[in-house]
C-alpha cells in the first residue's frame, strides 16, 4: 500500500541509498503483503521485521484514521506483538490481551488485514479480539483487568489434562490498576504454574495512570539512564513528521535497550512471581529474548516492556490528553477530527458539573481512569484538589464515594455505563443501603453503536433499578441533562443515577406541561395512546406521534425524566388512555416498560401495555442507526406497531379500572 503520509521514506543504516518517491512508495507495504500469519513473521530477519514495523504504523494510521479506532494503544505494541508471535505458537499457545483494544496489531499478524477496511463498522472487523473472527482470539476481552484471572484458569486447565501449551496475557493500557489483577497474581503466584504476564507499561490507560503500581513503575522510567534512552527516542522521533521514517532508524538509536541502562528491579519479588525486565518495547530482538527466557522457566514470569502510547505518530505522540487512545475519523496529516463540530452529550456534562461546584464547594468528581471520555477532567483542571481519579477500578470508585459522602462531600462519579455494571455490588450495599448521597453519572448509556456488546450501555436501567432508594433520570436533551443533574446532586437521602448516550445532542424538545415530575411534549383531544418516550428517545416519540396521528389516533408523549421509583404520575396518566406504550434505549427484561407494568398492576389498572427496548442478547457492532433499525427502534417501526396495536383494541376493547384516589404505585 502507499505510504500512510504520502512522504518518502528515508532509509537506515542498513541501506543508505537514497531512493526516489516512485521507487519507495511502490516497496512501500510489501512485506506487510506477505504476512499472512504468525509464521510469516518467523521467517523474518531482524532487519526485515524493523520494516515491516514501519509498515505496520502506516497501515494502522491509514485504516483507523477512515473508521476511527484505538490507534494510540495498538501503535506501542506493534514491536512487542511481533516478538510475542515470533517465541510463542498461537494459537496452540494462548495470548490473551487486556484490554482488548491493543489487539489491532494481533488481528494484522493473524491474517485479518482485509477487515480494517471495515473497522468497527457492520460487517467488518471488531475492535477487540473476536471468537467469530479467528481461531487466535480466545477471550473477547474489552473490560479491563480480565486477562490475568482466565490466564490463571487456563494454566491451571492445561496443567491438569497435561497439555504443554503456553499461555500469555498480555496486560497494559492501565489494567494492572483494575484489582481482579492483583487478585489473579496472588492465584498465580500460589499456583505456580507455567504462565508469563506480559506487562506492556506505557505509563497510561485512557490517560496517564494513576495509583501506588504506577507510582513504582514511574520510578524505573525516571531512572536518568532510562531518561538518556527515552531523549534519543523523542529526538529521532521529533524527526518524523509524521508516520514517516522506518522505526529501524529509531531502533538502531536505541538497540543498547533500556534493560542494559537501567539496572532490572524485583518489582513483584513480594508475590513470588519471576520478574524480567524493564525492557525496551521498541526492540524486537529485546523483547524476543526476555519472551524466550519467560518462557523456558516453566513457572510464572512477568516480562516488563516499556512503550510508548502512540510510538512512531506525532500527533498521537504530542496529544497530551490520550494520545489518540480512541478517536473518530481524523486527518493523517494534522490529527485533526474529520467529524462536523457538534455539541456533545459528555461536554454539556462537563460544563455544567463546573457550574455546580463553582456554587457548592461539597461536590467532588470522581473517575476510573477515563476523565477525558467523560468530561470529569474539565472538573479537574478547574478544581484538581477536588477530583479523583481512582484507575481501572469502578468498584473502588463506588465505595471511595461512599466514604466522600459519609465525611460530608457529594460524589460525582462518571463513567461509562457498561462500567458501572462492574461495580453493582458497591451501589447497592455501601452507597444505597447506607442512603449515601451520590451521584453516578453514565455516559454512553443505550447503544453505543462500533465499540460492540460489551460497551452498550443497555443494562443499567435494569440492573440497578432493583436498588431501594435509588433515583434515575434520563434527560432527552442539553437543557434537560443540566436540569437533571442540578436536581441530582441536591438528593441528600441516597444515591442517584444521570445516563445519556453517546454523540451529539440533538436540539432541545421543550414541554407544553409539566405533571409532577413528567414532562408531557404533545397531547390531543383523543387519549388513545400514552407513548412513554425514555431519555434521547423523546424526538423519536414526537415523530412517531404525528405518524400515529394521521392514522386517525390520539397520541400523548410524555417523557418521565426519572424513570425510577416509576413517577406515581406516569401511572395517573396512564389509567386516562386506552393503551400505552414504552420506548427505551436498554434491555426490555426489567427495564422501564416492565416497572411501569407493575406499577400499574399494583395500582389496579387494566390498561394494556406494550414496551419496547433492546432484546436481551448480544448485539453486534454497527452504528447506532443501523443497530436501532435492526431492532426496530425507528419512527416508522415504532409508529406502525402502535397503530396496529390500537387498532387491534377497537375490535378487543379492554375496560381501563380507575387509579383510586391517593394510591400511590409501589416504588420499583
Amino acid at each position: 500500500m502507499a505510504p500512510a503520509t504520502g512522504l518518502r521514506r528515508a532509509r537506515g543504516p542498513i541501506d543508505s541509498a537514497v531512493m526516489s518517491v516512485e521507487e519507495d512508495t511502490a516497496n512501500q507495504g510489501r512485506l506487510l503483503a506477505a504476512v499472512q500469519g504468525p509464521q510469516d513473521v518467523k521467517r523474518m530477519s531482524g532487519t526485515e521485521l524493523d520494516i515491516l514495523a514501519a509498515e505496520i504504523r502506516d497501515f494502522l494510521v491509514a485504516k483507523v484514521s477512515r473508521t476511527g479506532g484505538h490507534i494510540g494503544p495498538n501503535l506501542g505494541v506493534v514491536e512487542l506483538t511481533l516478538a510475542l508471535h515470533r517465541v510463542f505458537d498461537s494459537p496452540r499457545d494462548r495470548l490473551l490481551f487486556d484490554t482488548g483494544h491493543q489487539a489491532y496489531v494481533h488481528k494484522i499478524l493473524t491474517g485479518r488485514q482485509a477487515g480494517f477496511d471495515q473497522l468497527r463498522q457492520r460487517g467488518g472487523l471488531s475492535g477487540y479480539p473476536s471468537q467469530a473472527e479467528s481461531e487466535h482470539d480466545l477471550i473477547e476481552n474489552s473490560h479491563a483487568s480480565t486477562a490475568l484471572s482466565y490466564a490463571d484458569g487456563l494454566a491451571k486447565a492445561y496443567a491438569l489434562r497435561g497439555e504443554a501449551r503456553s499461555v500469555v496475557a498480555v496486560v497494559g493500557d492501565g489494567a494492572l490498576t483494575g484489582g481482579m489483577c492483583w487478585e489473579a497474581l496472588n492465584n498465580i503466584a500460589a499456583a505456580g504454574n507455567p504462565l508469563v504476564i506480559v506487562v506492556n507499561d506505557n505509563g497510561r490507560s485512557y490517560a496517564p495512570t494513576i495509583g501506588g503500581l504506577a507510582d513504582h513503575l514511574s520510578t524505573l522510567r525516571l531512572n536518568p539512564g532510562y531518561e538518556k534512552v527515552l531523549d534519543a527516542v523523542k529526538d529521532a522521533l521529533g524527526s518524523t513528521p509524521l508516520v514517516g521514517k522506518p522505526m529501524y532508524e529509531v531502533l538502531h538509536a536505541v538497540k543498547k535497550g533500556i534493560k542494559d541502562a537501567v539496572a532490572p528491579q524485583a518489582m513483584f519479588e513480594d508475590l513470588g512471581i519471576k520478574y524480567v525486565g524493564p525492557v525496551d518495547g521498541h526492540d524486537v530482538a529485546a523483547v524476543e529474548t526476555a519472551l524466550r527466557a519467560a518462557k523456558n522457566f516453566r513457572g510464572p514470569v512477568i516480562v516488563h516492556a516499556v512503550t510508548r502510547k502512540g510510538y512512531g505518530y506525532r500527533p498521537a505522540e504530542e496529544d497530551e490528553a490520550d494520545c489518540f487512545h480512541g478517536p473518530g475519523a481524523f486527518d493523517i496529516a494534522t490529527g485533526k477530527s474529520t467529524a462536523a463540530p457538534a455539541v456533545k452529550w459528555t461536554n454539556v456534562f462537563a460544563d455544567e458539573l463546573v457550574a455546580i461546584a463553582d456554587e457548592r464547594p461539597d461536590v467532588v468528581g470522581i473517575t476510573a481512569a477515563m476523565a477525558e471520555p467523560t468530561g470529569i477532567a474539565k472538573l479537574a483542571r478547574k478544581y484538581p484538589e477536588r477530583t479523583y481519579d481512582v484507575g481501572i477500578a469502578e468498584q473502588h470508585a463506588a465505595t471511595s464515594a461512599a466514604g466522600l459522602a459519609l465525611g460530608g462531600l457529594h460524589p460525582v462519579v462518571a463513567l461509562y455505563a457498561t462500567f458501572l455494571n462492574r461495580a453493582f455490588d458497591q451501589v447497592l450495599l455501601d452507597v444505597a443501603m447506607h442512603k449515601l448521597p451520590v451521584t453516578f453519572v453514565l455516559d454512553r448509556a443505550g447503544i453505543t453503536g462500533p465499540d460492540g456488546p460489551s460497551h452498550y450501555g443497555i443494562w443499567d436501567m435494569s440492573v440497578f433499578g432493583v436498588v431501594p432508594g435509588l433515583r434515575m433520570a434520563a434527560p432527552r436533551d442539553a437543557a434537560t441533562l443540566r436540569e437533571e443533574l442540578r436536581e441530582a446532586v441536591a438528593v441528600d437521602d441516597g444515591p442517584t443515577v444521570l445516563r445519556y448516550p453517546t454523540g451529539a445532542v440533538a436540539a432541545d424538545l421543550p414541554a407544553v406541561r409539566r405533571v409532577g415530575t413528567v414532562d408531557v411534549l404533545t397531547e390531543s383531544a383523543r387519549t388513545d395512546v400514552l407513548l412513554v418516550a425514555v431519555g434521547s428517545f423523546g424526538q423519536l416519540g414526537m415523530e412517531v406521534a404525528a405518524r400515529v396521528t394521521e392514522q386517525g389516533y390520539g397520541v400523548t408523549v410524555v417523557d418521565p425524566r426519572w424513570i425510577r421509583p416509576v413517577p406515581a404520575e406516569l401511572v395517573e396518566l396512564a389509567a386516562g388512555h386506552r393503551l400505552v406504550v414504552t420506548v427505551e434505549d436498554g434491555v426490555r427484561a426489567g427495564g422501564v416498560g416492565d416497572a411501569l407494568a407493575q406499577a400499574m398492576r399494583d395500582a389496579g389498572l387494566r390498561v394494556p401495555l406494550r414496551d419496547l427496548g433492546v432484546p436481551v442478547a448480544w448485539h453486534p457492532h454497527g452504528s447506532r442507526g443501523q443497530i436501532l433499525a435492526d431492532l426496530g427502534l425507528t419512527a416508522q417501526d415504532v409508529a406502525r406497531d402502535v397503530t396496529g396495536w390500537i387498532s387491534r383494541l377497537d375490535t378487543h376493547p379492554v375496560d381501563p379500572i380507575p387509579v383510586p384516589a391517593n394510591n400511590t404505585p409501589t416504588p420499583n
